[in-house]
């Protein structure tokens, strides 16, 4: 089900963006971090939707940190990679680049499934003060508020693809070829199926 709702937004392999950039960026700036990712883990690997201070695109799922950090909501913290046995030997450790401190907070989209994390990476072994903590976390969630904008449109223009609909007063045009509002295009051309909903069942305008 992760996995799922991952592809609905339609988000892995697409271009830079801004926006996420600027959120990594002040991430990186705010934690005082050299390296800074919007990580989005699938099946067999890590992508990087942003990233700076690192060239990869993506790491294998095996070796990435944010595997760990989106098996919770916390705050997903390792001080010193060398000494965490996790990861004293994971390849990013012993190679490059050189992770000593990382820091992920997870993406939790709406309906409940953590896609990846907005982290911070140091070479050094460290810790994020109370500040930092509480700034990471804010800008988590500006990156999932991006996240589900990106999906809304992509649904929007979805729906604009199938329905012919006006781009000025947002009138649709019906089988008959005469624009409509949309509520009335909705109830002539779409089927009642699922009864009435429980305030209307009350309302004595409607049941009388």
């Amino acid at each position: 089900m992760r996995l799922r709702t991952l592809a609905l937004y339609r988000v892995l392999d697409t271009a830079a963006e801004q926006t996420f950039d600027d959120l990594t960026r002040l991430a990186a700036a705010i934690c005082k971090a050299p390296i800074g990712l919007v990580s989005l883990v699938d099946e067999h690997r890590q992508w990087f939707k942003s990233r700076v201070g690192l060239d990869a695109p993506e790491t294998p799922r095996e070796v990435a940190f944010c595997s760990h950090a989106i098996e919770s909501d916390e705050l997903f913290v390792v001080e010193d990679a060398t000494r965490d046995e996790r990861f004293c030997d994971n390849p990013l450790v012993t190679g490059e680049p050189d992770i000593r401190f990382y820091a992920g907070a997870p993406l939790r989209v709406a309906n409940g499934h953590r896609l990846g994390t907005l982290c911070v990476i140091d070479r050094k072994p460290r810790a994020l003060d109370s500040d930092q903590q509480i700034a990471l976390l804010t800008l988590r969630d500006a990156v999932v508020t991006q996240l589900e904008l990106r999906r809304s449109q992509l649904e929007f223009r979805a729906v604009q693809e199938l329905l012919p609909i006006c781009s000025w007063c947002h009138s649709i045009r019906n089988d008959e070829d005469e624009w409509v509002e949309p509520a009335s295009f909705f109830t002539d051309e779409m089927a009642v199926t699922h009864g009435i909903c429980p305030t209307c069942a009350t309302d004595p305008n409607v049941t009388s």
